[in-house]
Protein backbone atom coordinates (compact mmCIF):
# COMPACT_ATOMS: atom_id res chain seq x y z
CA UNK A 1 0.00 0.00 0.00
CA UNK A 2 2.89 2.36 0.79
CA UNK A 3 4.42 1.82 -2.65
CA UNK A 4 1.02 2.27 -4.33
CA UNK A 5 0.41 5.51 -2.42
CA UNK A 6 3.80 6.79 -3.47
CA UNK A 7 3.17 5.93 -7.12
CA UNK A 8 -0.28 7.57 -6.94
CA UNK A 9 1.23 10.79 -5.62
CA UNK A 10 3.89 10.74 -8.37
CA UNK A 11 1.40 10.36 -11.25
CA UNK A 12 -1.14 12.85 -9.84
CA UNK A 13 0.04 15.75 -12.10
CA UNK A 14 -0.78 13.62 -15.17
CA UNK A 15 -4.28 12.45 -14.15
CA UNK A 16 -6.18 15.60 -15.28
CA UNK A 17 -7.71 16.08 -11.81
CA UNK A 18 -9.55 12.75 -12.06
CA UNK A 19 -9.45 9.92 -9.49
CA UNK A 20 -7.04 7.08 -10.35
CA UNK A 21 -8.13 4.11 -8.29
CA UNK A 22 -6.75 1.39 -10.60
CA UNK A 23 -3.23 1.67 -9.16
CA UNK A 24 -4.56 0.34 -5.82
CA UNK A 25 -6.00 -2.90 -7.25
CA UNK A 26 -2.60 -4.68 -7.09
CA UNK A 27 -2.04 -4.17 -3.32
CA UNK A 28 -5.68 -5.16 -2.73
CA UNK A 29 -5.07 -8.38 -4.70
CA UNK A 30 -1.83 -9.13 -2.83
CA UNK A 31 -3.45 -8.48 0.57
CA UNK A 32 -6.39 -10.74 -0.24
CA UNK A 33 -4.22 -13.59 -1.59
CA UNK A 34 -1.64 -13.54 1.20
CA UNK A 35 -3.78 -12.63 4.20
CA UNK A 36 -7.43 -13.26 3.37
CA UNK A 37 -10.69 -11.41 2.77
CA UNK A 38 -10.60 -9.05 5.77
CA UNK A 39 -7.14 -7.66 4.94
CA UNK A 40 -8.35 -7.29 1.37
CA UNK A 41 -11.33 -5.23 2.55
CA UNK A 42 -8.98 -3.19 4.74
CA UNK A 43 -6.82 -2.52 1.67
CA UNK A 44 -9.94 -1.25 -0.16
CA UNK A 45 -10.67 1.20 2.66
CA UNK A 46 -7.04 2.35 2.81
CA UNK A 47 -7.11 2.89 -0.98
CA UNK A 48 -10.16 5.15 -0.67
CA UNK A 49 -8.47 7.12 2.11
CA UNK A 50 -5.21 7.45 0.15
CA UNK A 51 -6.97 8.59 -3.04
CA UNK A 52 -8.99 11.15 -1.08
CA UNK A 53 -5.79 12.50 0.52
CA UNK A 54 -4.10 12.89 -2.88
CA UNK A 55 -7.18 14.36 -4.58
CA UNK A 56 -10.18 15.18 -2.36
CA UNK A 57 -13.47 13.75 -3.70
CA UNK A 58 -15.56 16.10 -5.81
CA UNK A 59 -18.62 13.98 -6.59
CA UNK A 60 -16.92 11.51 -9.00
CA UNK A 61 -19.51 8.81 -8.23
CA UNK A 62 -19.10 6.81 -11.49
CA UNK A 63 -15.33 6.32 -10.95
CA UNK A 64 -15.86 5.44 -7.27
CA UNK A 65 -18.61 2.91 -8.01
CA UNK A 66 -16.57 1.26 -10.77
CA UNK A 67 -13.63 0.93 -8.34
CA UNK A 68 -15.87 -0.60 -5.66
CA UNK A 69 -17.36 -3.05 -8.18
CA UNK A 70 -13.90 -4.03 -9.48
CA UNK A 71 -12.61 -4.50 -5.92
CA UNK A 72 -15.62 -6.60 -4.98
CA UNK A 73 -15.21 -8.85 -8.03
CA UNK A 74 -11.49 -9.18 -7.26
CA UNK A 75 -12.16 -10.19 -3.64
CA UNK A 76 -14.82 -12.66 -4.78
CA UNK A 77 -12.35 -14.27 -7.17
CA UNK A 78 -9.58 -14.48 -4.55
CA UNK A 79 -11.99 -15.93 -2.00
CA UNK A 80 -13.10 -18.56 -4.50
CA UNK A 81 -9.47 -19.33 -5.33
CA UNK A 82 -8.40 -19.61 -1.68
CA UNK A 83 -11.30 -21.92 -0.73
CA UNK A 84 -10.40 -24.69 -3.13
CA UNK A 85 -10.62 -23.21 -6.66
CA UNK A 86 -14.30 -23.93 -7.00
CA UNK A 87 -14.23 -27.60 -5.93
CA UNK A 88 -17.10 -29.18 -4.06
CA UNK A 89 -15.04 -30.26 -1.05
CA UNK A 90 -16.88 -29.92 2.27
CA UNK A 91 -16.31 -26.42 3.57
CA UNK A 92 -14.01 -26.04 6.53
CA UNK A 93 -14.68 -23.67 9.39
CA UNK A 94 -12.33 -21.18 7.75
CA UNK A 95 -14.18 -21.46 4.46
CA UNK A 96 -17.54 -21.00 6.16
CA UNK A 97 -16.24 -17.89 7.87
CA UNK A 98 -14.94 -16.60 4.54
CA UNK A 99 -18.32 -17.23 2.90
CA UNK A 100 -20.04 -15.41 5.73
CA UNK A 101 -17.70 -12.47 5.32
CA UNK A 102 -18.19 -12.56 1.56
CA UNK A 103 -21.96 -12.42 1.91
CA UNK A 104 -21.60 -9.52 4.32
CA UNK A 105 -19.35 -7.75 1.81
CA UNK A 106 -21.85 -8.29 -1.01
CA UNK A 107 -24.64 -6.95 1.18
CA UNK A 108 -22.53 -3.90 1.95
CA UNK A 109 -21.98 -3.24 -1.75
CA UNK A 110 -25.69 -3.63 -2.40
CA UNK A 111 -26.40 -1.19 0.42
CA UNK A 112 -24.04 1.35 -1.15
CA UNK A 113 -25.70 0.99 -4.55
CA UNK A 114 -29.16 1.28 -2.99
CA UNK A 115 -28.32 4.63 -1.40
CA UNK A 116 -26.64 6.24 -4.43
CA UNK A 117 -29.10 8.86 -5.77
CA UNK A 118 -28.17 8.28 -9.41
CA UNK A 119 -29.64 5.27 -11.18
CA UNK A 120 -27.21 2.58 -12.37
CA UNK A 121 -27.92 0.08 -15.15
CA UNK A 122 -25.52 -2.58 -16.44
CA UNK A 123 -26.03 -4.12 -19.90
CA UNK A 124 -24.11 -6.60 -22.07
CA UNK A 125 -22.94 -6.17 -25.66
CA UNK A 126 -26.37 -7.27 -26.91
CA UNK A 127 -28.02 -4.42 -24.97
CA UNK A 128 -29.63 -6.86 -22.51
CA UNK A 129 -30.00 -5.56 -18.96
CA UNK A 130 -27.84 -7.37 -16.39
CA UNK A 131 -28.33 -5.15 -13.34
CA UNK A 132 -30.93 -2.55 -12.40
CA UNK A 133 -30.31 -0.51 -9.23
CA UNK A 134 -32.93 0.54 -6.69
CA UNK A 135 -32.64 4.15 -7.89
CA UNK A 136 -33.32 2.94 -11.44
CA UNK A 137 -36.43 1.12 -10.21
CA UNK A 138 -37.72 4.34 -8.64
CA UNK A 139 -36.84 6.42 -11.70
CA UNK A 140 -38.31 4.22 -14.44
CA UNK A 141 -41.09 2.47 -12.49
CA UNK A 142 -39.90 -1.08 -13.32
CA UNK A 143 -38.67 -3.67 -10.83
CA UNK A 144 -35.30 -5.32 -11.45
CA UNK A 145 -36.99 -8.69 -12.01
CA UNK A 146 -39.13 -7.19 -14.79
CA UNK A 147 -36.27 -5.76 -16.84
CA UNK A 148 -33.25 -8.05 -16.30
CA UNK A 149 -32.68 -9.97 -19.52
CA UNK A 150 -34.72 -7.54 -21.64
CA UNK A 151 -33.40 -4.94 -24.09
CA UNK A 152 -32.39 -1.57 -22.67
CA UNK A 153 -34.26 0.17 -25.49
CA UNK A 154 -37.54 -0.38 -23.62
CA UNK A 155 -36.46 2.58 -21.46
CA UNK A 156 -36.20 4.89 -24.49
CA UNK A 157 -38.80 6.68 -26.61
CA UNK A 158 -38.74 6.57 -30.40
CA UNK A 159 -36.70 7.22 -32.48
CA UNK A 160 -33.90 6.39 -29.99
CA UNK A 161 -35.51 3.02 -29.25
CA UNK A 162 -35.25 1.94 -32.89
CA UNK A 163 -31.69 3.23 -33.32
CA UNK A 164 -30.08 1.91 -30.14
CA UNK A 165 -29.29 -1.64 -31.29
CA UNK A 166 -27.72 -0.25 -34.48
CA UNK A 167 -25.62 2.09 -32.37
CA UNK A 168 -24.31 -0.77 -30.21
CA UNK A 169 -23.51 -2.82 -33.31
CA UNK A 170 -21.75 0.12 -34.98
CA UNK A 171 -19.69 0.78 -31.87
CA UNK A 172 -18.59 -2.86 -31.58
CA UNK A 173 -17.62 -2.82 -35.27
CA UNK A 174 -16.04 0.61 -35.68
CA UNK A 175 -15.32 1.85 -32.15
CA UNK A 176 -17.25 5.07 -32.87
CA UNK A 177 -18.35 6.61 -29.55
CA UNK A 178 -21.34 8.87 -29.00
CA UNK A 179 -22.18 8.34 -25.34
CA UNK A 180 -19.57 5.92 -23.99
CA UNK A 181 -16.92 7.70 -21.97
CA UNK A 182 -18.71 11.05 -21.98
CA UNK A 183 -21.78 12.66 -20.46
CA UNK A 184 -24.82 13.47 -22.55
CA UNK A 185 -28.37 14.72 -22.04
CA UNK A 186 -30.95 12.31 -23.50
CA UNK A 187 -34.63 11.45 -23.06
CA UNK A 188 -35.82 8.47 -21.02
CA UNK A 189 -39.23 6.78 -20.91
CA UNK A 190 -40.93 5.54 -17.76
CA UNK A 191 -43.16 2.52 -17.41
CA UNK A 192 -46.29 4.67 -17.82
CA UNK A 193 -45.02 6.04 -21.14
CA UNK A 194 -44.10 9.49 -19.84
CA UNK A 195 -40.73 10.89 -20.87
CA UNK A 196 -38.18 12.96 -18.96
CA UNK A 197 -34.75 14.53 -19.57
CA UNK A 198 -31.79 12.77 -18.04
CA UNK A 199 -28.01 13.02 -17.94
CA UNK A 200 -26.38 9.77 -19.05
CA UNK A 201 -22.76 8.70 -18.47
CA UNK A 202 -21.65 5.30 -19.78
CA UNK A 203 -18.53 3.33 -18.87
CA UNK A 204 -17.20 0.16 -20.48
CA UNK A 205 -15.47 -2.88 -18.95
CA UNK A 206 -14.42 -6.38 -20.06
CA UNK A 207 -14.75 -9.22 -17.55
CA UNK A 208 -13.66 -12.76 -18.46
CA UNK A 209 -13.84 -11.79 -22.12
CA UNK A 210 -17.39 -10.44 -21.82
CA UNK A 211 -18.01 -6.76 -22.53
CA UNK A 212 -20.39 -4.88 -20.24
CA UNK A 213 -21.55 -1.28 -20.21
CA UNK A 214 -22.48 0.55 -17.01
CA UNK A 215 -24.73 3.57 -17.30
CA UNK A 216 -25.21 6.19 -14.59
CA UNK A 217 -28.41 8.21 -14.95
CA UNK A 218 -29.41 11.46 -13.28
CA UNK A 219 -32.98 12.77 -13.55
CA UNK A 220 -32.99 16.34 -14.90
CA UNK A 221 -36.75 16.90 -14.56
CA UNK A 222 -36.54 19.30 -11.62
CA UNK A 223 -33.55 21.07 -13.13
CA UNK A 224 -35.47 21.54 -16.39
CA UNK A 225 -38.49 22.87 -14.50
CA UNK A 226 -36.28 25.33 -12.63
CA UNK A 227 -34.66 26.53 -15.86
CA UNK A 228 -38.07 26.95 -17.50
CA UNK A 229 -39.31 28.89 -14.48
CA UNK A 230 -36.25 31.15 -14.56
CA UNK A 231 -36.83 31.80 -18.26
CA UNK A 232 -40.49 32.59 -17.56
CA UNK A 233 -39.54 35.02 -14.79
CA UNK A 234 -36.94 36.62 -17.05
CA UNK A 235 -39.60 37.18 -19.70
CA UNK A 236 -41.96 38.68 -17.13
CA UNK A 237 -39.22 40.99 -15.88
CA UNK A 238 -38.41 42.14 -19.41
CA UNK A 239 -42.10 42.77 -20.09
CA UNK A 240 -42.49 44.68 -16.82
CA UNK A 241 -39.52 46.83 -17.80
CA UNK A 242 -41.22 47.72 -21.11
CA UNK A 243 -44.41 48.69 -19.32
CA UNK A 244 -42.40 50.70 -16.79
CA UNK A 245 -40.54 52.49 -19.58
CA UNK A 246 -43.81 53.58 -21.12
CA UNK A 247 -45.04 54.66 -17.70
CA UNK A 248 -42.12 57.05 -17.33
CA UNK A 249 -43.04 58.51 -20.74
CA UNK A 250 -46.74 58.85 -19.92
CA UNK A 251 -46.83 62.65 -19.95
CA UNK A 252 -44.77 62.82 -23.15
CA UNK A 253 -46.98 60.24 -24.85
CA UNK A 254 -50.11 62.08 -23.72
CA UNK A 255 -48.77 65.29 -25.25
CA UNK A 256 -47.81 63.49 -28.47
CA UNK A 257 -51.28 61.93 -28.76
CA UNK A 258 -53.01 65.16 -27.86
CA UNK A 259 -51.60 66.94 -30.92
CA UNK A 260 -53.17 64.75 -33.65
CA UNK A 261 -56.41 64.35 -31.67
CA UNK A 262 -56.71 68.13 -31.31
CA UNK A 263 -55.98 68.53 -35.02
CA UNK A 264 -58.69 65.99 -35.89
CA UNK A 265 -61.21 67.88 -33.75
CA UNK A 266 -60.30 71.22 -35.34
CA UNK A 267 -60.44 69.93 -38.92
CA UNK A 268 -63.78 68.19 -38.41
CA UNK A 269 -65.22 71.21 -36.58
CA UNK A 270 -64.04 73.51 -39.39
CA UNK A 271 -65.61 71.29 -42.03
CA UNK A 272 -68.86 71.26 -40.07
CA UNK A 273 -68.90 75.04 -39.83
CA UNK A 274 -68.34 75.35 -43.57
CA UNK A 275 -71.22 73.01 -44.27
CA UNK A 276 -73.60 74.76 -41.86
CA UNK A 277 -72.74 78.37 -42.72
CA UNK A 278 -73.07 78.24 -46.48
CA UNK A 279 -75.85 77.21 -48.75
CA UNK A 280 -73.22 76.37 -51.32
CA UNK A 281 -70.32 75.00 -49.23
CA UNK A 282 -66.83 74.90 -50.70
CA UNK A 283 -66.52 71.14 -51.19
CA UNK A 284 -62.78 71.10 -52.06
CA UNK A 285 -61.96 72.94 -48.83
CA UNK A 286 -64.17 70.61 -46.83
CA UNK A 287 -62.60 67.61 -48.54
CA UNK A 288 -59.12 68.90 -47.69
CA UNK A 289 -60.11 69.38 -44.05
CA UNK A 290 -61.47 65.84 -43.84
CA UNK A 291 -58.33 64.43 -45.51
CA UNK A 292 -56.14 66.21 -42.97
CA UNK A 293 -58.34 64.93 -40.17
CA UNK A 294 -57.90 61.41 -41.53
CA UNK A 295 -54.10 61.81 -41.65
CA UNK A 296 -53.96 63.08 -38.08
CA UNK A 297 -56.20 60.24 -36.90
CA UNK A 298 -53.91 57.72 -38.61
CA UNK A 299 -50.92 59.40 -36.97
CA UNK A 300 -52.51 58.97 -33.54
CA UNK A 301 -53.44 55.40 -34.41
CA UNK A 302 -49.84 54.70 -35.40
CA UNK A 303 -48.60 55.92 -32.03
CA UNK A 304 -51.11 53.72 -30.22
CA UNK A 305 -50.27 50.72 -32.41
CA UNK A 306 -46.54 51.02 -31.78
CA UNK A 307 -47.17 51.44 -28.07
CA UNK A 308 -49.46 48.39 -27.97
CA UNK A 309 -46.95 46.22 -29.85
CA UNK A 310 -44.13 47.35 -27.59
CA UNK A 311 -45.86 46.52 -24.30
CA UNK A 312 -47.55 43.34 -25.55
CA UNK A 313 -46.70 40.16 -23.65
CA UNK A 314 -45.44 37.28 -25.75
CA UNK A 315 -42.89 34.50 -25.99
CA UNK A 316 -39.40 35.39 -27.11
CA UNK A 317 -39.01 34.49 -30.78
CA UNK A 318 -36.09 35.32 -33.06
CA UNK A 319 -36.73 36.33 -36.66
CA UNK A 320 -34.86 37.92 -39.54
CA UNK A 321 -35.36 41.70 -39.32
CA UNK A 322 -34.20 44.79 -41.17
CA UNK A 323 -32.08 46.78 -38.71
CA UNK A 324 -32.85 50.10 -40.39
CA UNK A 325 -36.62 49.61 -40.02
CA UNK A 326 -36.19 48.24 -36.51
CA UNK A 327 -34.23 51.34 -35.40
CA UNK A 328 -36.70 53.67 -37.12
CA UNK A 329 -39.71 52.14 -35.33
CA UNK A 330 -37.93 52.24 -31.97
CA UNK A 331 -36.96 55.88 -32.49
CA UNK A 332 -40.56 56.88 -33.15
CA UNK A 333 -41.38 55.87 -29.57
CA UNK A 334 -38.09 56.68 -27.86
CA UNK A 335 -37.65 60.16 -29.32
CA UNK A 336 -41.16 61.45 -28.68
CA UNK A 337 -40.61 64.94 -27.30
CA UNK A 338 -36.85 64.87 -27.95
CA UNK A 339 -36.93 67.62 -30.57
CA UNK A 340 -38.78 69.91 -28.16
CA UNK A 341 -35.87 69.37 -25.75
CA UNK A 342 -33.40 70.51 -28.39
CA UNK A 343 -32.05 67.08 -29.33
CA UNK A 344 -30.91 66.50 -32.92
CA UNK A 345 -31.04 62.85 -34.00
CA UNK A 346 -28.89 61.24 -36.69
CA UNK A 347 -29.07 57.71 -38.10
CA UNK A 348 -26.10 56.03 -39.78
CA UNK A 349 -27.15 52.43 -40.42
CA UNK A 350 -24.79 50.50 -42.68
CA UNK A 351 -26.95 49.03 -45.48
CA UNK A 352 -24.44 46.20 -46.05
CA UNK A 353 -25.09 44.78 -42.58
CA UNK A 354 -28.70 45.71 -41.91
CA UNK A 355 -30.21 42.20 -41.86
CA UNK A 356 -30.11 40.68 -38.37
CA UNK A 357 -31.51 37.67 -36.49
CA UNK A 358 -33.15 39.00 -33.31
CA UNK A 359 -36.23 39.15 -31.14
CA UNK A 360 -37.74 42.30 -32.65
CA UNK A 361 -39.63 43.67 -29.64
CA UNK A 362 -36.87 42.96 -27.13
CA UNK A 363 -34.21 44.52 -29.37
CA UNK A 364 -36.37 47.61 -29.77
CA UNK A 365 -36.64 47.65 -25.98
CA UNK A 366 -32.83 47.89 -25.76
CA UNK A 367 -32.76 50.68 -28.35
CA UNK A 368 -35.53 52.64 -26.65
CA UNK A 369 -33.84 52.36 -23.28
CA UNK A 370 -30.47 53.53 -24.64
CA UNK A 371 -32.06 56.38 -26.63
CA UNK A 372 -34.11 57.63 -23.68
CA UNK A 373 -31.04 57.47 -21.43
CA UNK A 374 -29.07 59.45 -24.00
CA UNK A 375 -31.75 62.15 -24.24
CA UNK A 376 -31.85 62.45 -20.43
CA UNK A 377 -28.03 62.59 -20.25
CA UNK A 378 -27.95 65.64 -22.56
CA UNK A 379 -30.47 67.74 -20.62
CA UNK A 380 -27.71 70.03 -19.28
CA UNK A 381 -25.47 70.01 -22.38
CA UNK A 382 -25.23 72.97 -24.75
CA UNK A 383 -24.87 70.62 -27.72
CA UNK A 384 -27.44 67.82 -27.84
CA UNK A 385 -26.63 65.36 -30.60
CA UNK A 386 -27.87 61.76 -30.61
CA UNK A 387 -26.40 59.34 -33.16
CA UNK A 388 -27.51 55.77 -33.82
CA UNK A 389 -25.07 53.93 -36.09
CA UNK A 390 -24.12 50.41 -37.11
CA UNK A 391 -21.17 48.65 -38.67
CA UNK A 392 -20.25 45.04 -39.45
CA UNK A 393 -18.17 43.09 -36.94
CA UNK A 394 -16.06 39.93 -37.46
CA UNK A 395 -17.52 36.44 -37.01
CA UNK A 396 -20.98 37.28 -38.32
CA UNK A 397 -22.04 40.13 -36.01
CA UNK A 398 -23.13 43.74 -36.45
CA UNK A 399 -22.37 46.44 -33.89
CA UNK A 400 -25.05 49.00 -33.04
CA UNK A 401 -23.89 52.18 -31.28
CA UNK A 402 -25.94 54.85 -29.50
CA UNK A 403 -23.82 57.96 -28.91
CA UNK A 404 -24.72 61.13 -27.02
CA UNK A 405 -22.98 64.43 -26.22
CA UNK A 406 -23.95 64.42 -22.57
CA UNK A 407 -21.86 64.93 -19.47
CA UNK A 408 -20.60 61.34 -19.40
CA UNK A 409 -20.66 58.72 -16.64
CA UNK A 410 -18.42 58.71 -13.57
CA UNK A 411 -15.85 55.86 -13.55
CA UNK A 412 -17.10 54.41 -10.25
CA UNK A 413 -20.63 54.16 -11.67
CA UNK A 414 -19.46 52.94 -15.09
CA UNK A 415 -17.70 49.97 -13.50
CA UNK A 416 -21.00 48.48 -12.29
CA UNK A 417 -23.29 50.06 -14.85
CA UNK A 418 -24.84 46.82 -16.14
CA UNK A 419 -25.43 45.31 -12.72
CA UNK A 420 -28.94 45.26 -11.29
CA UNK A 421 -29.96 48.05 -8.89
CA UNK A 422 -27.07 50.29 -9.97
CA UNK A 423 -28.29 53.63 -11.38
CA UNK A 424 -26.77 57.01 -12.21
CA UNK A 425 -30.21 58.67 -12.10
CA UNK A 426 -31.81 60.18 -9.02
CA UNK A 427 -34.64 57.86 -8.05
CA UNK A 428 -33.71 55.29 -10.71
CA UNK A 429 -34.20 51.59 -9.92
CA UNK A 430 -31.07 50.53 -11.79
CA UNK A 431 -32.75 47.75 -13.79
CA UNK A 432 -32.85 49.23 -17.29
CA UNK A 433 -29.27 48.52 -18.38
CA UNK A 434 -29.21 45.21 -16.50
CA UNK A 435 -32.24 44.08 -18.51
CA UNK A 436 -30.60 45.41 -21.69
CA UNK A 437 -27.62 43.15 -21.02
CA UNK A 438 -29.92 40.17 -20.38
CA UNK A 439 -31.75 40.76 -23.67
CA UNK A 440 -28.61 41.29 -25.74
CA UNK A 441 -26.92 38.17 -24.35
CA UNK A 442 -30.09 36.12 -24.88
CA UNK A 443 -29.95 37.21 -28.53
CA UNK A 444 -26.35 35.99 -28.82
CA UNK A 445 -24.53 39.34 -28.47
CA UNK A 446 -22.79 41.49 -25.87
CA UNK A 447 -23.16 45.08 -24.64
CA UNK A 448 -20.62 47.57 -23.28
CA UNK A 449 -20.03 51.28 -22.73
CA UNK A 450 -17.22 53.66 -23.72
CA UNK A 451 -16.54 57.28 -22.87
CA UNK A 452 -16.26 59.51 -25.96
CA UNK A 453 -12.97 61.46 -26.26
CA UNK A 454 -14.70 64.81 -26.72
CA UNK A 455 -17.30 64.18 -24.04
CA UNK A 456 -20.43 62.10 -23.94
CA UNK A 457 -20.97 58.36 -23.91
CA UNK A 458 -21.23 55.59 -26.50
CA UNK A 459 -23.17 52.39 -25.79
CA UNK A 460 -22.37 49.47 -28.09
CA UNK A 461 -24.13 46.14 -28.50
CA UNK A 462 -23.81 43.37 -31.05
CA UNK A 463 -26.43 41.36 -32.89
CA UNK A 464 -26.22 38.28 -35.10
CA UNK A 465 -25.85 39.42 -38.71
CA UNK A 466 -27.52 37.51 -41.53
CA UNK A 467 -26.02 37.39 -44.98
CA UNK A 468 -28.07 39.19 -47.62
CA UNK A 469 -28.33 36.06 -49.75
CA UNK A 470 -29.79 34.16 -46.80
CA UNK A 471 -32.33 36.81 -46.02
CA UNK A 472 -33.46 36.90 -49.62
Amino acid sequence: MTIACGLRALIDPWTDDRPYYLIFLLPILVAAILCGLLPGLLAVLLSLVAENLVRPAQGDFPDLLLFLLASGLLLLFVSWFRTGRGTTRPPTDSQQETERQLKASVNQFRSVLATVPDAMIVIDDRAHILSFSAAAERLFGFSEAEVVGTNINRLMPNPDRERHDDYIARYLTTGERRVIGRGRTVIGQRRDGSTFPMELSVGEAITDGDRVFTGFIRDLTEKQKAEDRIEQLRGELVHAARVSAMGTMASTLAHELNQPITAVVNYVRGAGNLMRGNESPDLPVIQHALDEATNEAMRAGGIVRRLREFVARGDSEKSVEDLDALVEEAAKLALIGARERGVDSFFEIDPASSVVLVDKIQTQQVLINLMRNAVDAMSASPIRRLTISSRPEPNGYVRVTVTDTGTGIAPDIAENLFRAFNSSKDGGMGLGLSICRTIVEANGGKIWMEACPGGGTAFHFTLIRMETEQSE
